[in-house]
């Protein structure tokens, strides 16, 4: 089996005979039941062979699509003039780049269909291509943008500025105003468009508000097309049964345990409140081809954005996975808010995990283990300013002391871990600093133990646990105070009953209550019960 990694036209996939995940009859509803269609999505799900599949299904590639879903269903396979712009492409952090790849496409379309004699922006001679290939071909025109966001994401916190009429502004925003200008378009020439599709990380505010968009369906949280990116469960059982069968035996494994593994590591993304599971194709093909389950998502690198916006947060992960949220809180940004969770979404590192349909509110948290691990390895380090080596030892070393049922020398790898963090980072002359440093640095701890399950702030019947791990054997109930005492600890845990949904469990039980000492920044004392 060919896997099709790094490989992004539809045309190469299928003449290439490289596995395909069947997503035509998607394509087929969105051409015969909408026209203008906006769709958000991270990046390695799968957007740029969304956009292909569309360019040769409406270039009338019939062959292409033989035996494929859209085969039975499309009849009349008609020719329309394309244009496809692609803006991943560019080293948008420098002036000029955007104008330059926008006036090479423009300028090459105008070599088949003509120069406007009166248009002078390039907005207006797209406008003008549009109008001349409809009238030449009596077809009209579609309009395929893949990264429409790219230009303003790559400059987005770098502060350059650019010199624009004598005045000086961010470059972040200078290519928004131009981006703004090319994509009016889609409003003066729509006699001329038979369709429109445009996708991205996630909605840009100042982009999409704006009339050039806003007649764009934006279907990135709509049930019906939650999987037109992506693999599902039923699709992961049905075109990789056999690596997946592969892996499970040379695991010496079932292949339902496989499965779960697999689950675990690269699924769990949900795009409505349908949850339907969604996988990452791009590591999925990587793990199959290599057999190795490793962070496929993280080896190319986070979004360079992300690094730079991160510590302008007012939140940290603890809190945002911590509560419901309104729809448009996490899915449009705007930057005079600073409110950076929908970067944070758009990029992949949270996903839907619960809707409550009464509030119509979403709960946000890690996809799976992939994301998981490589994030907090990247939020502890740079948290604590410690090498991302030495976190990554001590978090396996915490796992193994977990797997042995051992809570002493758990103890001791904790206390010796958080006092090997600088005094710098710790201090925090505000009580609530503190507070949030205390949470904060037990979040972050326990989430690099992903090997296991981890709740951390569980919600019980009587109270909410700081936190538990559940090994195969073992199951670790904590209980944390900030200059407290351990007794203290220990008698919440009895108190709220959080032992109790275990009473069952044939798994050995530990009840430890842990204080944690603002003044050496370690662990003061510990029960274990």
């Amino acid at each position: 089996m060919k896997y099709p990694i790094g490989i992004q036209s539809f045309d190469k996939i299928i003449n290439g005979d490289y596995v395909y995940v069947d997503k035509t009859d998607l394509v087929y509803s969105l051409v015969t039941e909408g026209a203008c269609y906006f769709l958000g999505r991270p990046r390695r799900l799968g957007k740029t062979i969304v956009v292909s599949t569309l360019e040769h299904y409406f270039l009338g590639h019939k062959e292409l699509f033989k035996g494929l879903k859209i085969d039975s269903l499309e009849k009349d396979w008609l020719e329309y003039p394309v244009f496809h712009i692609n803006l991943n492409a560019g080293d948008f952090t420098r002036a000029g780049t955007l104008e330059n790849i926008l006036e090479g496409h423009v300028a090459t379309w105008e070599q088949v269909y003509g120069r406007s004699d009166i248009a002078l922006t390039v907005s207006g001679r797209f406008k003008h291509v549009l109008q001349e290939a409809h009238k030449r071909t009596g077809r009209r025109c579609v309009v395929l943008v893949d990264d429409y966001d790219k230009p303003i994401l790559r400059a987005l916190g770098m502060g350059i500025e650019t010199t624009v009429n004598g005045r000086r502004m961010l470059l972040e925003d200078y290519n928004c105003n131009v981006l703004r200008a090319f994509y009016s378009v889609f409003k003066a020439a729509d006699a001329d468009l038979q369709f429109v599709f445009v996708t991205g990380e996630g909605r840009l505010a100042q982009l999409l508000s704006y009339s050039g968009f806003n007649q764009l369906c934006d279907i990135s949280l709509t049930a019906r097309y939650d999987t037109l990116c992506g693999i599902t469960q039923e699709e992961l059982e049905h075109y990789f049964a056999e690596p997946i069968a592969a892996m499970a035996a040379e695991r010496g494994i079932s292949v339902d345990e496989m499965k779960v593994l697999l689950k675990r590591q690269y699924g769990g993304y949900h795009f409505s409140e349908k949850m339907t599971d969604v996988y990452n194709p791009y590591s999925l093909y990587n793990a199959f081809s290599s057999g190795d389950m490793w962070a496929y998502g993280f080896t190319m690198g986070s979004p360079t954005y992300m690094a730079r916006m991160m510590p302008l947060m007012h939140s940290n992960f603890y809190e945002i996975t911590r509560g419901f949220h309104m729809m448009d809180f996490f899915t449009n940004y705007r930057a005079e808010t600073g409110n950076l969770l929908p970067l944070i979404y758009q990029s992949g590192y949270l996903t839907i995990k619960d809707y409550r349909q009464q509030r119509d509110t979403f709960l946000l948290d890690f996809p799976n283990n992939e994301v998981k691990d490589g994030l907090i390895s990247w939020l502890a380090s740079d948290y604590w300013k410690l090498d991302t080596a030495k976190i990554g030892w001590k978090s396996r070393d915490l796992v193994l002391s977990m797997r042995q049922g051992d809570p002493e020398t758990l103890r001791k790898l904790m206390t010796g871990f958080l006092a090997g963090i600088p005094y710098t980072m710790r201090r925090k002359e505000d009580e609530r600093e503190r507070e949030r440093y205390f949470h904060y640095t037990f979040y972050l701890i326990f989430n690099m133990v992903s090997i296991y399950t981890v709740y951390t702030e569980k919600e019980q019947s009587e109270g909410r646990v700081d936190c538990i791990v559940e090994t195969d054997k073992y199951v670790y109930i904590f209980e944390f105070k900030l200059d407290g005492t351990a007794s203290e600890a220990l008698a919440q845990i009895e108190a709220k009953g959080y032992a109790r949904p275990y009473e069952a469990d044939a798994r050995k039980l530990f009840r430890i209550g842990a204080v944690f000492s603002s003044q050496t920044g370690t662990i003061s004392e510990w029960a274990v019960v």
